[in-house]
């Protein structure tokens, strides 16, 4: 089966969790926080790529105070449904010494890739780390993983998503929305 055969069914049954406007709504709730916490720290934002690239890019336009920009490309999924063993493909080029960090994610699921960047931060010596999630599946984290993040944009059930960053097989990331896979 061809990939696009495969993917516009997907897309046709997919639930739409959350429309664009929720997105907006949430989007500009976790400026407000950001802003509050961090517009007087001078904060590295570090994108996690490639699933927060477009949930970044809308946040960024929300912060009105001076920041840096740089990211790091950890994944678990490599294009699968599954995560498997955290893979580091690039680390960021801006020393984190001394630094705030702010880390966005796409994704809080289980915790693992979040939990392992925020530990390089520390590893790195950043002075203080935080991280943003455009979602937070309403899940179990991983054992051993305590981390809950800083700021939240919405919350789902326990589903595979995509849509807004996230993807389905590498695709649909550029869906502007936040959708589940149909239930089997």
């Amino acid at each position: 089966m061809e990939t696009i055969d495969k993917i516009q069914p997907v897309l046709a049954e997919a639930e739409c969790l959350h429309n664009f406007a929720a997105i907006e709504l949430a989007l500009d709730r976790m400026a407000e926080e950001i802003t509050r916490e961090l517009r007087d720290r001078n904060p590295l934002i570090l994108c996690v790529m490639v699933g927060a690239l477009i949930p970044t890019g809308h946040l960024l336009t929300r912060l009105h105070f001076p920041l840096e920009i740089d990211y790091v490309h950890a994944t678990r999924y490599q294009g699968s449904t599954r995560g498997g063993d955290l893979h580091w493909l690039v680390e960021p080029r801006t020393s984190l010494k001394d630094r705030t960090v702010l880390i966005v994610d796409d994704v809080m699921d289980g915790g693992l890739t979040l939990s392992a960047i925020i530990d390089y931060c520390k590893q790195e010596k950043a002075k203080a780390v935080y991280s943003a999630v455009m979602v937070d599946k309403k899940r179990q984290r991983e054992p051993g993983v305590t981390l809950e993040p800083d700021f939240v944009g919405l919350a789902t059930e326990d589903r595979y998503l995509f849509g807004f960053g996230l993807d389905f097989e590498g695709y649909l990331r550029n869906m502007p929305g936040i959708y589940a896979l149909k239930d089997e």
